[in-house]
């Protein structure tokens, strides 16, 4: 099928105009340097996947959902697994450091690009707040540091990764890929004492484990399906992070290589370490004994006597949380950027620095970093709690628009308008759309987590009204123009030049042009 222009006519001329939006897309990652290994591409794609929300909020889960929660964790993982194939697919087509951000605005419109980028935004700006925070208390743990203020811990973290994230993208990968083997390197050892134990029949606080510590406490749903479908609105947000793969293949040695094995890997690494994880731990002690706000880990550990586990546990969680810190950092200056690219954000934030790094917009989001630190000490710990979650929606924003646009991308793939990509998501449209309406129900379970989450979905219409005003004030005054290469303009001049004034549809076409 031949290209169409903006008129709806065919030729060459259309074919020209969108080569020129596909080059001036692909201009917003000039000076980035692909130095990004494939072991780092792989560790940021695994670490992306496990957080502390397995770490420590598996035992609360447990006391919600009994067993459940490794059907739950697996659910959720296929779903994630999906939504990074959908995403393997768009960056087989163009990788590109603005990732979700640049496929919003080449598939969606500005306006696409403009909702995705600041609700993924918002949602990290709060998550690294809750970060550094974290990081304080966990130092807080041990008694040596408890005369120190926590704004002490804060900021040191926060300057010893923001410099990182400065310096040059290959201190990130690698700092990111120490992170992510300290909490590959805990589940392993568990995996494998958990095992070991289990097949010796060894006892466990003086019962023995096996399968009838599941039937003898309830079965696998101990509280019945409800309360196990319910949790899906939290379990879900354990895997936020994945997506950062997809900005990292931008600076990449060879992300095409690369990133299909590193996403196919990850399917098997959720099953092994979240639901493998989960299974042992039912399996080694009754479910019952895992309590909310202690890591299922230390429980475990503890019962078998193991001195220090408290402090190695300790150790793992502060390194989770600054590996959050440290993928937060990163994508936000990539997103940031990728917004000024098109006029959605202040240029300042496009600027790079010598070492290749955007360093504008990692300066304003240690801003807002420090900002909010101060305000977590003064603002109720519940009101902030709301907005965290109102927050978190922008990772189920983020993954909606992935899958939008890979069946954008599909549709033009299958019509012959761009080139087929070799690494798609499998059974799609059907997938796509099946993880779609799966993501359109978490807001509605997050609706029955009353208080904070029907607080949280009772927010929506505030938060849509905010964009709406921002994209209008964007629209009205124009503040930020986007960034057009001249070559593109010149480009323009010869479609121009090419076509008769006289054409009825060249009006138009110059200003589809004018558009890109």
């Amino acid at each position: 099928m031949p290209l169409m222009d903006a008129t709806g006519n065919d030729g060459p001329t259309a074919g020209r105009v969108f080569d020129s939006k596909r080059s001036w897309l692909e201009s917003h990652e000039e000076g980035y340097k692909k130095t990004l290994k494939p072991r780092q591409i792989q560790m940021i794609a695994v670490g992306g996947a496990i957080g502390t929300g397995l770490f420590l909020g598996a035992g609360a889960r447990l006391q919600l959902a009994g067993p459940a929660l490794a059907i739950v964790y697996l659910v959720c993982g296929a779903f994630s697994f999906l939504i990074l194939r959908g995403l393997g697919e768009l960056v087989m087509h163009r990788p590109s450091s603005g990732s979700f951000v640049s496929y919003a605005r080449e598939f969606m419109g500005e306006k696409g690009s403009f909702v995705v980028g600041w609700m993924f935004y918002l949602n990290w700006a709060m998550t690294g707040i809750v970060d550094i925070t974290a990081v304080a208390l966990y130092f807080h743990y041990w008694q040596s540091f408890a005369g120190v203020p926590q704004w002490v811990f804060a900021l040191i973290a926060l300057t010893f990764v923001g410099g990182m994230n400065m310096v040059a993208v290959k201190w990130f990968g690698e700092m990111e890929f120490w992170f992510s083997l300290v909490k590959v390197m805990a589940l392993l050892i568990f995996l494998a004492v958990g095992t070991i134990i289990l097949v010796a029949g060894h006892p466990v606080a003086g019962v023995m484990p096996g399968l009838h510590l599941i039937s003898n406490n309830g079965g696998m749903f101990p509280h019945g399906l409800l309360p196990a479908v319910i949790i899906i609105q939290g379990v879900i947000f354990a895997y936020a992070g994945i997506e950062l793969v997809g900005t990292a293949a931008g600076e990449a040695e060879d992300a095409q290589k690369v990133l299909p094995k590193a996403i196919n890997n990850v399917m098997w690494r959720i099953a092994l370490f979240y639901v493998g994880s989960v299974l042992l731990l039912v399996l080694l002690m009754p479910w019952t004994a895992y309590r909310a706000g202690v890591s299922p880990f230390v429980t475990f550990f503890g019962a078998l006597g193991v001195p220090g586990i408290g402090t190695a546990m300790n150790i793992v969680v502060l390194t989770a949380a600054l590996s959050s810190l440290n993928s937060g950092l990163y994508s936000t200056g990539r997103v940031l950027r990728s917004l000024a690219m098109g006029g959605s954000a202040p240029p300042f934030v496009s600027r790079m620095n010598a070492q290749k790094v955007p360093y504008g917009g990692i300066l304003v989001t240690l801003v807002v970093y420090l900002i909010g630190v101060a305000l977590n000490y003064f603002v109720p710990s519940q009101v902030f709690e709301i907005v965290l979650n109102i927050a978190s929606l922008g990772i189920i924003s983020t993954w909606a628009f992935i899958m939008v646009c890979q069946l954008k991308l599909r549709q033009l793939q299958n019509s012959g308008e761009v080139a087929l990509v070799a690494y798609r998501l499998p059974f799609a449209p059907w997938t796509s759309w099946l993880t779609l309406a799966f993501l359109a129900g978490v807001p509605i379970l997050m609706a029955f987590d009353y208080p904070v989450g029907t607080y949280t979905i009772a927010a929506i219409p505030v938060l849509a009204i905010m964009l709406g005003l921002g994209w209008l004030w964007l629209k009205g005054s124009s503040p930020f123009a986007p960034t057009i290469p001249s070559y593109l303009l010149t480009q323009a001049v010869e479609i121009n030049e090419a076509n008769d004034p006289g054409n009825p549809g060249h009006a138009q076409i110059m200003d589809s042009t004018q558009r890109l």
